[in-house]
Formats: C-alpha cells, sequence, structure tokens
C-alpha cells in the first residue's frame, strides 16, 4: 500500500511540475505580442521674426529628414512654414530639421520645430541678422 501512495504521489507532483511549466511559458508570451513600435501625428515647423526695424526675412533652405528619407526645399515664400501632419512609424528612430535664413536686424530670430503628437518635442531659436541657420533632432529611441 505504501508503494501505491508513493507511486500516485510521484505521478501527481510530476503532473504538478508539468502544467507550472506550461502556465508560465504561456504566461511569459503573453507579453511577446504587443508592438514594439508606436505611430505619432509629426509636423516640422520653421518660423522667422523680423524684429524691430525694416526689412523681412527670407528662407534660403528648408531641410527635414524622417528616418533616412530627407527632404530638401529651396528658396520656400513666406516667413512661416510648416510641413502639415504625417504619420510616422517610431521605427524610423530619427527625426531632423534643419533651416537657413536671410535675417534684416539684430533682433530678428529663426525659431525651428519639431511637433511630435501635437507638443514641440525639440525647438531652436537663432537671434541675430544676415544668414542664419538653425537645426533640431528628435529620436524616437529610449536609450
Amino acid at each position: 500500500m505504501k508503494q501505491f501512495y508513493k507511486s500516485n504521489l510521484l505521478r501527481l507532483s510530476f503532473l504538478f511540475a508539468v502544467l507550472f511549466s506550461v502556465i508560465s511559458v504561456v504566461n511569459s508570451c503573453k507579453d511577446d505580442d504587443k508592438d514594439e513600435y508606436e505611430d505619432h501625428i509629426i509636423q516640422f515647423e520653421s518660423k522667422i521674426v523680423n524684429g524691430t526695424g525694416s526689412g523681412t526675412g527670407t528662407f534660403k533652405t528648408i531641410v527635414t529628414q524622417v528616418g533616412t528619407s530627407q527632404n530638401t526645399i529651396f528658396d520656400p515664400t513666406g516667413t512661416n512654414w510648416a510641413s502639415g501632419e504625417q504619420f510616422v512609424s517610431s521605427s524610423q528612430s530619427q527625426l531632423n530639421l534643419a533651416a537657413n535664413a536671410v535675417l534684416p536686424n539684430a533682433d530678428s530670430k529663426l525659431i525651428v520645430n519639431i511637433w511630435v503628437d501635437g507638443e514641440v518635442a525639440k525647438s531652436d531659436t537663432v537671434i541675430g541678422s544676415g544668414t542664419k541657420s538653425a537645426a533640431v533632432a528628435h529620436s524616437f529611441l529610449e536609450l
């Protein structure tokens, strides 16, 4: 009779060990189904503030880059430029914006912004007269 109980106890212990292993594997795989990357709405923006005095600033070039895709715009008109909203996956990892402009006054400003999901993620402002450049970069990578 003792041998019968030992045999059943051994089988029952083995069954619990196997059941525990299966449950552990199933639970660990639940997190693997989540997407690693998220979609974001981004927008590039560049502005010229003329400051006090006469004259109007002009853009010379604006360069945008999403991942490895670069876009260069030469001599855009006006003192405000925006790319329009774009859907971008965070797998692209890097966003870049650079602007080059001729500013008329010593207190003129060249402002560049990268907007991510409706908020300014990165911004840079350059003040002065003459040819000025401003650049910003934003990364989705979490370091």
